[in-house]
């Protein structure tokens, strides 16, 4: 495993020194690691994939063969919460669907960066096209689906369609929360994504200018190779599985490892997930994004979430040991 920072230090701990290990469901953490872990191409990793696929007792399993590491890299924990983001939408444009989800269009590859937001919305270009995938009635969940990169679209009969992340215009993200704290609009106490909402529907003119003051603007593809009913895709490239998934920096955990979260705050979490995905954000061996899951519900849950804790990597036996420096062997 590469290490990020130089200072890393690594100490091997027993199950019994994590904290409500005993009373997880390991049969369900199991399962998840079944989704990514034939992905691994690490011996260690593949030698255990095909273990796991016959093992009856997962927590048996999850004893023998791994030992919990915890690393720390200078930072202490920390966990947040993300969501898959779900609109109203339709697949023709309608006096309620008017706002598009756009396909990446060809020049927009080629030059870069190409248009800002507001030329991309006001000058025209994207239309008579063919470049919509979809309509959708809210412009403002429609600029945070941007944000988060990919989401799935309701549509009026009931069924899905999922998007997902299709390119951007190149220009430099903005944080809107940041202007409106600049502008004496809010405090830093104030701003949050139902915040921001809630204001740019109270003023939707200067609403609009604000959203326009984020000259990045992403591009959507249809996402058709994962069922509707599953978790979007992670960094693995598999769907994800909600309160069982998180994001981690790659640089410290390896995707596809199991491991045992503590997390505190209002709602305290012990629970053994799976590393199946990234974020810009996730950054040190003690930061990890939970999974919430899918629509409105989810993403109020996720964004309680910024809560002080630890997580602890299972690694195989002999990986664990090998990062311990040769004077405590």
């Amino acid at each position: 495993m590469s290490a990020a920072e130089t200072d890393t230090t690594y100490e091997i701990l027993g199950f019994e020194d994590l904290d409500g290990w005993a009373d997880d469901d390991h049969a369900a953490a199991l399962a998840v690691f079944l989704e990514t872990c034939g992905d691994m191409r690490d011996p260690d990793w593949s030698s255990l994939c095909a273990v796991a696929r016959e093992t009856t007792d997962a927590r048996d399993f999850f004893e023998l063969f791994f030992r919990p590491v915890m690393m720390k890299s200078g930072g202490d924990g920390l966990f947040t919460g993300y969501f898959e983001p779900e609109l109203d939408g339709a697949l023709e444009p309608s006096p309620r669907y008017r706002y598009p989800l756009y396909r990446m269009p060809p020049e927009a590859q080629v030059t870069r960066p190409w248009l800002t937001r507001r030329e991309i919305l006001t000058s025209g270009v994207m239309e008579g096209r063919d470049l919509e995938i979809a309509w959708v009635d809210d412009p403002v969940e429609l600029f945070f689906l941007q944000i988060q990169g990919s989401g799935r679209v309701r549509l009026p009969d009931g069924s899905h369609l999922r998007v997902g992340y299709g390119g951007a215009n190149g220009h430099p993200y903005s944080s809107i929360g940041k202007e409106l704290i600049r502008r004496g609009t809010m405090t830093e106490h104030e701003v949050s994504a139902q915040g921001i909402k809630s204001w740019v529907r109270g003023n939707p003119f200067d609403g609009e200018e604000l959203l326009f003051h984020n000259d990045s603007y992403v591009f959507f593809r249809e996402v058709n190779e994962v069922p509707p009913e599953r978790g979007p895709l992670g960094a693995m490239n598999r769907s994800i599985t909600a309160m069982r998934s998180i994001a981690v920096d790659p640089a410290f955990t390896p995707l596809g490892a199991p491991v045992w979260i503590e997390k505190d705050g209002a709602e305290p979490m012990r629970r053994l997930m799976i590393a199946q995905d990234t974020g810009s954000a996730i950054k040190g061996a003690q930061r990890a994004d939970i999974f919430f899951g899918t629509g409105a519900e989810a993403g109020s849950e996720a964004g309680k979430i910024k809560d002080a804790g630890r997580l602890v990597v299972l690694l195989p036996i002999q990986r664990a040991y090998a990062l311990l420096p040769e004077s405590v062997l």
